[in-house]
């Protein structure tokens, strides 16, 4: 993840004064794609691919071809992989989005005594996101810029006007992400409240004059008293949006038979963004609850229905403290929503609350709630709904962690990344779990080009095998000097694939487009596209990120495929927060198992770290006592005023000094730390 510095936007021509995503040269993926896949095949697999990848490669062969329609594209699109990327890592997924697409952030809990204060606080927040969307709609807010490798390049800002302008359109097929051309929104700008199930219009624009904090406090305690008016309780629609894609699609299409849906779901798809008013969940709120509850709602009982999981950002806010974002994440990384998120927390910690009467517009017109005409039909799609989402609520297996041993600064004593370092701890923890290296997925931004999104860093890297091979060595044939030598070799390995990823030069977005550069031409699909390892690759079973706050909170998402792991993970100073999800229904998995070996992982590479350097510091006092000894004149007097060089040694034998990074690492160090922000606002970095 880069580290940002911000500074005013100047004008709209940052986006077009960046450069195009390159194309990495062929047979450079071929190889690195070999390279990648050697170790988590069998002999006889690797073999197989190893000949359909050289002929995949040949001279006048069909990568030849493909490139060179590849370098076409290129030359005529803005992003040559944006389409195919966007289509292939969302919007073709038919899988529900609740937890398994839909990432959350998790706010701190906060303290609400009555009703009234957590409308306080929604009302708070609406004020916040009203004074950035008037950031976004005058491209003044500040342009993020790279620091490290390729530093101070300008990064594309395309993804934050998508914040509030977008929604995804379910398709049978494929879905749409629907954006916006302009960035301001259509008079009046409004936004959705769910409460109780029940979707109210919130006009935050009336009579040219946007609401101020205490007429959003009035329409919400409207909405309040409305959405418990036990004579109006309507089915919980929002079900449908939690349902799989095909499945959600339907339901859209039947639910638009009546016109006065077709007026809802407009409303809906246009709106600002929502604010679900949850009821209070009645379990007890710890960090692994609240981040299951900010995934699902906690299904049907609970506030699984007081969503709409179209809209890029929901922003939740429980009666009982649980409160945090889900976003829909097509339009935008994490990187993105942190920012968004972190401004409206300063925001509200840095802006007392403004709940005067001066200047408010006067006769508030109630809000409206949105009424639906359901069919027998839409009952039945809505029970389906309901039993799926129920189910998935059941399955997901999610497991918190604040490891307060240390943080990112013994790390970085080591002269270590800390990105990197807990990559390869990721790494160990599976192969302590399940005694395999497995294919697995870090997001890297790659937004210092033009429409930029994320490509692949692929950690299970054969250094970090062999590290974690030695690691778990039952006969100790490893010494402790071999295996911080191979920690520092898997270190550089990962150092490398994540400089490689974030100048546009990794195999997974270059492969993806061969692949539908072959179908656009209507050829029949590459033997390398059929071959299992190609299979293999794209089968995530660590899916990973690492989203550092400067608020506290921290981001959660499910696994990508059914016998996997997600794993987020939130590096500070002096911890590192861990979320951790897999599914219950995978014999194979499980996610408080998966946190017992990283956190013996993370002690143990701790422990190997002190080792080492207390090591390293008695050879250097050895090494200084023998410089000693060949330099004395033979004045017994001078060995006994001066000061040893060993002894100041001994000083520093707690400061761990052992790796020295490379060039290489110092840059990608700085590509995973928090971000520092000028301008409008302090903000922050992040994604899946």
């Amino acid at each position: 993840m880069p580290v940002l510095n911000q500074e005013p936007s100047k004008d709209e021509g940052e986006k077009d004064s960046l450069p195009k995503l390159p194309l990495p040269n062929l047979k450079d993926t071929l190889d690195m794609y070999l390279r990648c896949m050697k170790h988590l095949l069998t002999e006889e697999q690797f073999h197989q691919t190893q000949k359909t990848v050289e002929r995949f490669g040949a001279a006048g062969g069909v990568g030849e071809l493909l490139q060179s329609k590849l370098t076409e594209r290129r030359e005529s699109k803005a992003n040559w992989v944006y389409d195919y990327w966007l289509n292939d890592m969302y919007l073709n997924n038919r899988l529900a989005l609740p937890v398994n697409s839909s990432p959350a952030m998790v706010f701190p809990k906060q303290n609400f005594r009555a009703p009234i204060d957590s409308l306080r606080f929604a009302a708070h927040l609406i004020s916040g996101v009203l004074e950035y969307k008037t950031l976004l709609d005058a491209r003044a807010l500040p342009v993020d810029y790279a620091r490290g490798q390729l530093a101070g390049t300008p990064l594309c800002m395309e993804q934050y006007y998508r914040l509030f302008t977008s929604y995804r359109l379910p398709g049978p097929e494929r879905d749409t992400l629907v954006a916006q051309e302009s960035s301001v929104m259509p008079e009046p700008e409004h936004i959705i409240v769910a409460c109780k199930n029940q979707f109210f219009v919130l006009d935050v624009v009336i009579n040219f004059r946007r609401l101020n904090e205490r007429d959003l406090l009035t329409q919400l305690e409207k909405i309040f008293k409305m959405a418990y008016s036990k004579e109006e309780q309507l089915p919980p629609i929002g079900l449908l949006t939690s349902d799989g894609r095909t499945e959600w699609a339907e339901s859209r299409r039947v639910l638009m038979k009546e016109s006065t849906n077709r007026d809802n779901l407009d409303m809906i798809e246009r709106c600002l963004c929502l604010v679900c008013l949850d009821d209070g969940s009645g379990a007890e709120l710890c960090d692994s609850t609240r981040a299951m509850l900010m995934l699902h709602g906690g299904g049907v009982a609970k506030n699984g229905g007081n969503r709409w999981y179209d809209k890029p950002m929901q922003f939740v806010i429980g009666a009982d403290g649980c409160c945090g974002v889900v976003c829909e994440h097509s339009a935008f990384e994490g990187i993105v929503l942190v920012q968004c998120t972190e401004y409206l927390l300063k925001y509200m910690i840095g802006s007392p609350s403004k709940l005067v009467r001066a200047a408010s517009v006067s006769e508030l017109p109630a809000p409206r709630r949105l009424r639906w005409k359901c069919s027998p039909e839409i009952h039945k799609l809505l029970d389906s709904s309901a039993d799926k989402l129920q189910r998935l609520v059941g399955n997901l297996d999610m497991q918190v962690h604040k490891f307060y041993d240390y943080g990112k600064e013994f790390i970085k004593k080591q002269k270590m990344s800390p990105d990197a370092y807990i990559q390869v701890a990721l790494q160990l923890a599976y192969y302590r779990c399940h005694s395999r290296p497995v294919s697995t997925y870090e997001s890297a931004s790659i937004r210092r080009f033009k429409d930029g999104r994320v490509d692949n860093i692929r950690s299970a890297t054969p250094e970090a095998l062999a590290f974690v091979k030695a690691m778990t060595d039952e006969k100790q044939t490893v010494s402790d000097a071999e295996k911080m030598e191979l920690l520092q070799g898997a270190i550089t390995a990962q150092t490398k694939c994540t400089i490689l990823a974030i100048t546009g030069m990794a195999i997974d977005n270059h492969l993806l487009g061969l692949r539908e550069i072959a179908q656009e031409l209507s050829m029949e699909r590459p033997e390398i596209f059929k071959d299992e390892a190609f299979l293999i690759s794209n089968q995530f079973i660590l899916s990973t990120s690492q989203v550092p706050t400067t608020v506290e909170m921290f981001c959660c998402y499910g696994p990508v495929v059914p016998n996997g792991y997600g794993a987020c993970y939130n590096p500070q100073s002096d911890h590192i927060i861990f979320c951790v999800s897999s599914f219950h229904e995978s014999p194979q998995t499980s996610s408080a198992e998966f946190i017992k070996c990283l956190i013996q992982g993370l002690l143990d590479m701790r422990d190997l770290c002190y080792k080492c350097n207390s090591t390293s510091n008695r050879s250097q006092q050895r090494a200084d006592k023998t410089a000693e000894t060949h330099t004395q004149t033979g004045t017994k007097w001078q060995s006994k005023t001066q000061q040893r060089p060993s002894d100041l040694n001994r000083n520093q034998q707690m400061l761990p000094q052992v790796l020295v990074r490379t060039t290489e690492q110092r840059e990608v160090d700085a590509q995973t730390q928090t971000p520092t922000q000028g301008g409008a606002g302090a903000l922050k970095n992040g994604g899946k």
